[in-house]
């Protein structure tokens, strides 16, 4: 929840920032900023020399799965804007018990398949559909981040089982870092523009800083403990609640309330409290048995 609630946050900046950079350089000065607020944090929990003893090849890989669907969903939302970013997000727990169940074994109850329905409903309930929904190839970049980002958190756990989450994180985050920057600097060299950061003042610069180090560094890391913990089917249901978490910050800005966002946000959480048993017939048997 802390984690989707960082991330929500960071939305309205990127917003903001996202017409001021081409992509791929929005991208790769995102991941940079990233790496660099989390490096120090991960020298000083565990010592410099644990930076050695990882395989940063590996870290490279992984962390270019990351930086490929933070760019995929820079993409898709500059196309199909705000909204169809959110709605074609609300498909990651989708797309995260998919690969448990290929790959892992889960097994298929009736209680996931109610939480993840209940989930999405709330989801799609808790979006602003004013602004319409505008699909197309904007949507189709966003399922792409969705996939690779699905995957990459994933990988993540399971390739660095040795690492604390600290390291895991900050590894592949910094192999986001290189992969991306090599990217945009390639670019450059065949000739695209550099940045011209002339006329940013406070506001560009704290919105760049919120969609990265907020928004992905810090949202990151407590992202990778809760796959660590719970799966990345089930942390991947609360990002259905982003929506909701987005209303709350407006209205604190001085925006209103939607009382349908925040029934929705409630049956978000109904959805996840089932699909991990926490409630429902299943954990009513196993009270009183």
């Amino acid at each position: 929840m802390a984690s989707m609630l960082i991330w929500a946050a960071g939305l309205p900046a990127a917003d903001f920032i996202i017409p001021l950079l081409a992509s791929e350089q929005l991208t790769a000065l995102r991941m940079g900023l990233a790496a660099l607020a989390l490096l120090p944090v991960w020298a000083l929990m565990e010592g410099p020399a644990a930076l050695t003893r990882v395989n940063w090849i590996k870290g490279i890989f992984v962390g270019g799965l990351i930086g490929l669907g933070a760019w995929l969903l820079i993409i898709g939302q500059a196309r199909g804007g705000a909204v169809t970013a959110a709605v074609i997000s609300a498909t990651l727990p989708v797309v995260g018990m998919a690969i448990e169940i290929l790959l892992d074994g889960r097994r298929v109850t009736r209680g996931l398949v109610l939480g993840i329905i209940l989930s999405l409903a709330g989801g799609l309930a808790a979006l602003d559909w004013a602004g319409g929904l505008s699909l197309g190839l904007g949507a189709v970049f966003c399922f792409g981040s969705v996939v690779t980002f699905t995957v990459g958190s994933r990988l993540t756990v399971t390739s660095f089982p040795a690492l604390s989450p600290i390291g895991r994180t900050t590894l592949t985050v910094t192999g986001a870092a290189i992969a991306t920057g090599t990217v945009a600097l390639i670019q450059v060299a065949l000739g695209s523009p550099l940045p011209d950061f002339t006329p940013w003042g406070p506001a560009e610069y704290g919105a760049l800083l919120a969609f990265s180090v907020g928004s992905f560094a810090i949202s990151q890391l407590l992202w990778i403990m809760s796959v660590e913990r719970l799966g990345i089917g089930l942390s991947a249901l609360h990002i259905n609640a982003a929506p909701f978490y987005v209303m709350v910050l407006l209205f604190l800005l001085g925006h209103g309330w939607s009382w349908v966002q925040a029934g929705a946000a409630c049956l978000v959480a109904l959805g996840v409290l089932i699909a991990q048993g926490i409630i429902g017939p299943h954990s009513f048997a196993k009270k009183t048995s």
